[in-house]
């Protein structure tokens, strides 16, 4: 079996995260890690929150707090969100971790020693006010090009436009609010991106045919536009150090890496992090420093993620020249707009994760959001789409197949799967579809298509359906007991399949289906061809118990609730 290393786009550390994120990136490296380990994969699903950048210091002070006590708080809040969700990343770090500080320094180290770092005197904003340089971020304004009066110094948020801080019309400190600024010049490392780009351009060739259309084409707009040379330090307090045994002026000046430079990095970090907690079972290296063969390394984000990682981490692993492990496949997501335009925290607009959880729980989030993952273009969320498929697909199709089978069996047979008669046609006939339609699960699991996984499990809990339908145990019963319980019993072996296959996509429904039967040598972890066509992992004389309503029907007033309370408007 392959050894498969997943890594997920790391959540900035700044606020929770809306469910785009939770869709581009996580929730989807989590469904592909569940599944690989039920295949019997050795499975390692590293993610962070990344911590460094001008947003955390400012959203620190708006705290009134130290910027490492925010981040350590920020970090618990957000992990704590994965785990309602239930994210099993096998290691969640963080880019201020001292593993993190330590390989990201020795990077830079091996970077300036093979000629691919040069220190150069560039010209900046200073505020006397606040005896600091301000980086991009630092210096707010109002947009020439729009008007916009909050415009960022590296890019305004109305139109997009992406701005120099000298670009801004009545610039101010973000820190201090003062007007008093100047233009100096201060010295900060350059990445020398420039002269990899021919190696970049080979790499990525090497790979962009197996990649996602997405993945490719971002990749090779930014090698046809060119590899400029980017400035990798910032004057900021939080941050890894540039390392004084190399740039000891930079060091005494308190420069610290650019977060664009160390949070890739992290993902090395994260893993050394995981295994420092048990260094005697763990050999983080032989995950990404001279990884064999058999190691497959998936990346998950959404697409503004994308050139980070396909063109410029790369760059920077390649003028390292040391042989750390590079990505083999990045699936790549467009983004989920909230009824075709942004989540907005400050216009209230859009679900967040947190929130989510508030009013259902994790699986009704996790199925809706991956049975409509924006893989080939943007998606919308609309809570009448949303109704429409929890009602559907998760309370009919599912929930109360699993309801009627085991509440009918119990009433009519007690609490333990009756035997009946020996399977016939129908139950031949229906082994051999789910069969075919488990085959076509695993097709799409395996290719990373999760819209079409999505539709290949509904069709397997839909295959029940039918099945019920066509043998109609309540009137069976009435002529042939022991042909309505022949139905009863491949309806509760269909049940525990369901269980088992359902894992990735809905974790807690599935443990839930799973534990309805008593079964003291249930150690399946995955369903074959053969067990599918039989049908018989529950044998007669299995006690069973009938869980709760699986899933809940929203209700009109439901919907007019959510609308009310999150915006239920196609964005102006």
């Amino acid at each position: 079996m392959a050894r498969h290393l997943i890594t997920s786009a790391l959540p900035y550390i700044n606020g929770i995260k809306h469910l785009g994120n939770m869709v581009g990136s996580m929730l989807p490296a989590d469904v592909y890690s569940r599944y690989l380990r039920q295949r019997g994969h050795d499975v390692l699903y590293i993610c962070a929150t990344d911590e460094h950048g001008t947003p955390a210091e400012l959203a620190a002070k708006e705290q009134g707090i130290p910027v490492a006590e925010f981040c350590a708080q920020a970090h618990d809040a957000q992990k704590a969100v994965y785990d309602g969700f239930a994210l099993a990343f096998d290691y969640f770090g963080r880019s201020s971790s001292p593993q993190n500080h330590e390989i990201t320094q020795h990077f830079a180290r091996r970077l300036n020693e093979n000629g691919f770092i040069e220190e150069r005197a560039i010209r900046q904003v200073y505020s006397p006010a606040d005896g600091r340089f301000l980086p991009d971020r630092y210096v707010e304004g109002t947009c020439p090009h729009c008007g916009y009066d909050k415009a960022r110094g590296d890019q305004c948020e109305n139109c997009t436009r992406v701005l120099d801080p000298t670009d801004l019309i009545n610039p101010r400190s973000a820190i201090s609010g003062s007007t008093d600024l100047e233009v100096r010049e201060t010295k900060h490392l350059f990445l020398l991106q420039s002269k990899l780009q021919h190696e970049v351009e080979e790499w990525v060739s090497r790979h962009e045919g197996d990649w996602p259309q997405l993945a490719s084409s971002i990749a090779r707009k930014w090698l046809t536009e060119g590899l400029h040379d980017r400035a990798i330090t910032r004057d900021l307090d939080w941050g890894v150090p540039v390392p004084a045994d190399t740039w000891p002026e930079l060091a005494a000046e308190g420069k610290v890496f650019y977060v664009w430079f160390d949070a890739p990095i992290e993902y090395i970090g994260a893993t050394k992090e995981w295994s420092d907690l048990d260094p005697e079972n763990r050999d983080w290296k032989s995950w990404w420093y001279q990884a064999d063969d058999t190691v497959r390394y998936t990346e998950f984000m959404a697409k503004d993620n994308v050139p980070f990682h396909t063109v410029m981490f790369p760059a920077t692993e390649l003028g390292v020249r040391e042989p750390w492990k590079k990505v083999d496949y990045v699936k790549a997501f467009n983004w989920l707009t909230y009824y075709g335009g942004k989540f907005s925290t400050s216009q209230k607009r859009g679900v967040f994760t947190d929130q989510a959880l508030d009013i259902l729980p994790a699986d009704y989030w996790r199925y809706f959001l991956i049975a409509n993952a924006p893989e080939s273009d943007d998606s919308s969320f609309t809570w009448e789409h949303f109704t429409a498929t929890v009602n559907k697909d998760l309370a009919d199709t599912l929930g109360n197949f699993v309801n009627r089978v085991l509440s009918f069996s119990k009433k009519r047979f007690g609490e333990e799967v009756p035997a009946g008669s020996a399977p016939g046609e129908a139950e031949t006939r229906l082994g051999e579809q789910i069969a075919e339609l488990l085959a076509e699960y695993e097709t799409q699991l395996e290719a990373l298509q999760f819209r079409k996984a999505a539709a290949a499990l509904r069709a397997l809990w839909s295959a029940g359906n039918s099945y019920l339908e066509e043998k109609a145990p309540w009137l069976e019963i009435k002529t042939d007991q022991e042909g309505a319980a022949l139905t009863l019993r491949t309806a509760m072996n269909l049940i525990h399949l369901y269980a088992v296959v359902s894992e990735p996509f809905i974790p807690t429904t599935a443990k839930t289906m799973r534990e309805a039967f008593t079964l003291t040598d249930d150690t399946a972890t995955w369903v074959t061809p053969d067990e599918a066509r039989a049908l018989t992992a529950v044998p007669a004389g299995t006690p069973f118990t009938v869980p709760p309503v699986l899933f809940a029907k929203l209700t009109d007033d439901d919907l007019a609730a959510y609308k009310e309370r999150f915006g239920g408007e196609p964005a102006a």
